[in-house]
């Protein structure tokens, strides 16, 4: 197992191979359709799509934070 503190990169990285998986799947059947070898174009674009994926992750959720924190008021219910 890996430290608590590897948290945020252990995190950006399952969120890429998710979303690449989940978002090159539908692109790849959206522009060429579920032809024979569909599997094969899929993995590919998978591939590709994983690997710029990460790092924009890693670099972009740091942003994405501050703008949450920003859209989001506290809560002041004392819960």
């Amino acid at each position: 197992m890996l430290s608590r503190k590897y948290h945020q990169l252990v995190f950006a990285f399952f969120m890429a191979l998710v979303m690449s998986c989940i978002m090159s799947l539908v692109i790849s059947i959206f522009n060429v359709g579920l032809v024979s070898n569909i599997i094969t174009i899929w993995l590919k674009a998978w591939a590709f799509a994983f690997v710029i994926a990460f790092p924009a992750i890693v670099v972009v959720s740091p942003i994405v934070h501050k703008l949450v924190s920003l859209v989001l008021k506290d809560d002041d219910t004392g819960k």
